[in-house]
């Protein structure tokens, strides 16, 4: 079922549901079961689209850059990476180029976003139909009280940043074409420090819909009596465990209920055993 939306020149026309996933090359089993959670939890067709930074850069939608002093410059991602414009760390390709979902989707209808270290275990379709409402606020998101758990690294030993709203934008239904969203530009995107943009200060707080925790249940925070529609492992994830077969051997379940979803992942991730070794870092 397509969904009918008005088009920037305000006339209608009928569009499919897209999610956005970001794409870092390290992490290229978690997109691929991700993107097989979907097509076995759909009820119908989704446009799944991947936002990779390489190809952003080649368009000229994204130029954000890590610090020319960063050991990682010009190099592949890596745990060094320092953002240029704030003077911060960040831990993946898509930490910034997440915020160009509306761009991508030319301003109109509604688009989810979504972290890759995720994998569905409801039907994705029910998102959009339960809160894609163009009257409704500009965006949709789960809203965590979260610092990381007390943890000091997370994937990739990077360092665990606590800021507020964190994880907010790693799970988000954008309403592209929502006026409030206008306010936001490329140009921020590409230059705004990363704590403007993941608090989305261009949006008024009521712009900020509630999503039950259901849809971004965290793996060592959320809890276990919540039965997940998206489960999110934001403190590392299986394809990072001995079992994965990928060469790491530095993350384990930290509770019985995360350990049921690592198994869960496992099993999903079967059908890409011959996937080639994750990228060096």
């Amino acid at each position: 079922m397509n969904t009918l939306v008005n088009n920037a020149n305000g006339l209608s026309l009928n569009r499919m549901d897209t999610i956005y996933i970001g794409y870092d090359p390290r992490e290229h089993r978690a997109v691929q079961v991700l993107m097989d959670s979907i097509e076995r939890q759909a009820s119908r067709p989704i446009n799944v689209v991947t936002i990779n930074a390489l190809a952003l850069r080649r368009v000229g939608l994204y130029r954000r850059a890590p610090h020319v002093d960063s050991t990682c410059w010009g190099k592949a991602p890596s745990k060094d990476m320092i953002d240029a414009f704030d003077g911060r760390p960040f831990s993946t390709d898509f930490s910034f180029s997440r915020f160009l979902v509306p761009f991508l989707n030319q301003l109109e209808g509604f688009a989810l976003f979504m972290d890759c270290d995720m994998y569905f275990r409801a039907d994705p379709c029910e998102l959009f139909d339960n809160f894609a409402d163009p009257d409704g606020p500009a965006i949709w998101c789960v809203q965590h009280q979260y610092d990381g758990g007390g943890e000091q690294t997370k994937m990739y030993g990077c360092v665990q940043q606590a800021y507020s709203r964190k994880n907010w934008s790693s799970f988000v239904l954008y309403n592209c074409g929502h006026s409030a969203n206008l306010m936001l530009t490329v140009d921020d995107v590409n230059t705004k420090p990363g704590r403007w943009l993941h608090n989305f200060q261009w949006l008024p707080d009521d712009e900020i819909g509630p999503l039950p925790e259901a849809w971004n249940w965290l793996d060592g925070h959320s809890d276990p009596a919540i039965e997940p529609a998206n489960v999110h492992f934001t403190s590392g994830g299986p394809w990072f465990s001995k079992e994965a077969g990928l060469g790491y051997d530095t993350w384990q379940p930290k509770r019985d209920i995360d350990a049921k979803y690592c198994r869960e992942w496992l099993e999903l991730a079967q059908k890409h055993a011959a996937t080639p070794e994750p990228v060096e870092v």
